[in-house]
């Protein structure tokens, strides 16, 4: 184990950063006065893709008397992905490698500083459903959507198929949900109109949640009480070498339009979709996401639910993917189409559901510039509400957002080539599940010399680089 004095700099203040940080804080090794570890962090405000009336504060809808209190401190902390995931859990995701090791200490986290109540950590279901969305207000299945004359002439997506017009209310009922081998519990959903089909995918015993942002801004909270320093605002702009090229010494970032140079023995690049920048040879790239927040009118259960849903004759076309979308032009279609958001419900009363990729806008300077598209967010809106009253007429949308995914890894270690140069990143859907694992790992190859609690197997970038 190391004891000589390190100067760790960590990129980027995402759950994989914070993570790393937070391990970093807990190693057997590691020594406040001999180990100085900052993180930072490009952006200095959360308020980057999110729609001006979104909720600033997730923390606000959790237990208020042990809530994770927002650090002014850390604004721009989870300002990307990290905040607007979806926080699922499972033992079934990969890397197979690192996802036992990373589930383990979810659960041991969640244990040790109330993780249900600070960052709603539960065990839930997983499934996959498939189900016919009913028609919203306003269109009304026939070739024109019921609108008036003048107005843009329904798309077609397909053959073209009838449809029913807007269906009545529903009632939930279980007898229907036995049929089709559903859960009685899942009674949130439309069984009677939309429900067609249900398959189980995990269970309590395999799957879990947390709420991303919350869990982050934990993570950067309890790090910092350790005794490492958080910097927001603060971007970088070179990673330096020595003069032989052999190893880190130090990391330039640009912090209120001033340049500051940071001494760094080990620099640890998590920068998720960013990363390319720092380090052009690491393949990772980005795609951006869109999702909203809905206030559910009662508590639903717990259920994470992988939807394929069949739009209907008339439905409101979704955007199409090379292409931005305009939210007041929501024409009708003229065949069915399938969509597949997926579905989280929360227990802090709300449900999150996201949509597909696009790669329309390119990535911005930092998490503060991300920009929504309103339109895709109303594609998932009126998708989910096609399906269920409790995330549509009879629910509060409490946030429209977007976010860049990092693609192409997960890449954890060192490398080549460089002394202290650590690599953390693209870790595709799955980094919230994965970030545990890579902050400990991170920590012993920093503090130990080599990964040591799991194989980093085809994570090791010296498999690609």
């Amino acid at each position: 184990m190391s004891t000589a004095p390190k100067d760790i700099t960590i990129i980027g203040g995402g759950i994989i950063g914070c993570c790393t940080a937070y391990f970093l804080t807990r190693h057997p090794s590691y020594s406040p006065e001999t180990h100085r570890i900052t993180l930072l962090e490009a952006s200095s405000t959360n308020a980057g893709g999110r729609t001006p009336d979104s909720i600033t504060d997730p923390a606000t809808l959790a237990d208020p008397a042990t809530a994770a209190k927002k650090n002014p401190a850390h604004d721009g902390i989870a300002g990307g992905a990290s905040g607007k995931a979806g926080g699922l859990l499972a033992l079934w995701a990969f890397p197979s490698n690192i996802v036992p090791l990373s589930f383990k200490l979810h659960d041991e986290l969640a244990k040790e500083h109330g993780g249900d109540k600070r960052w709603g950590y539960r065990r839930c279901y997983a499934s996959q459903i498939d189900c016919r969305a009913r028609l919203p207000p306003g269109f009304n299945g026939s070739a024109t959507g019921g609108k008036k004359t003048g107005e843009a002439e329904p798309v077609s997506s397909g053959a073209e198929h009838g449809s029913k017009g807007l269906h009545k209310d529903h009632k939930k009922d279980a007898k229907l949900l036995r049929k089709l081998g559903a859960p009685e519990d899942l009674d949130w959903l439309d069984t009677e109109e939309s429900l067609s089909a249900y398959e189980g995918m995990g269970t309590p015993d395999n799957t879990a949640q947390v709420h991303p942002e919350l869990f982050t801004r934990s993570m950067a909270q309890f790090a910092e009480e350790k005794g490492a320093k958080i910097v927001t605002g603060a971007r970088v702009t070179a990673i330096n070498k020595t003069a032989d090229g052999k190893s880190v010494e130090s990391v330039t970032y640009v912090k209120d339009g001033k340049e500051e140079t940071l001494p760094t023995t080990d620099c640890v690049v998590a920068a998720g979709p960013w990363t390319r920048r720092l380090l052009p040879e690491v393949p990772v790239t980005a795609a951006r996401a869109h999702s909203v927040v809905i206030k559910t009118p009662r508590p639903v259960s717990a259920y994470a639910l992988f939807t394929s849903i069949m739009l209907p004759l008339g439905f409101p076309t979704p955007t199409p993917k090379d292409s931005r979308g305009a939210p007041t032009a929501h024409r009708p279609l003229r065949g069915q189409q399938i969509v597949e958001p997926e579905i989280y419900a929360r227990p802090d009363g709300t449900a999150y559901a996201c949509g597909p990729t696009d790669n329309i806008v390119e990535l911005p300077l930092t998490t503060a510039e991300v920009e929504v598209d309103t339109a895709r967010c109303e594609d998932i809106i009126y998708q989910v509400a096609g399906i269920s009253d409790e995330l549509g007429k009879d629910g509060q949308v409490l946030a429209k957002q977007a976010c860049y995914l990092p693609q192409g890894g997960p890449y954890i270690g060192e490398l080549g080539g460089t002394k202290g140069l650590i690599v953390a990143a693209g870790h595709t859907c799955w980094g919230i599940q994965n970030a545990p694992a890579t902050g400990k790992l991170v920590s012993e190859i920093i503090l130990d010399g080599e990964a040591k609690s799991a194989r980093l197997g085809g994570c090791d970038p010296s498999r690609v680089l």
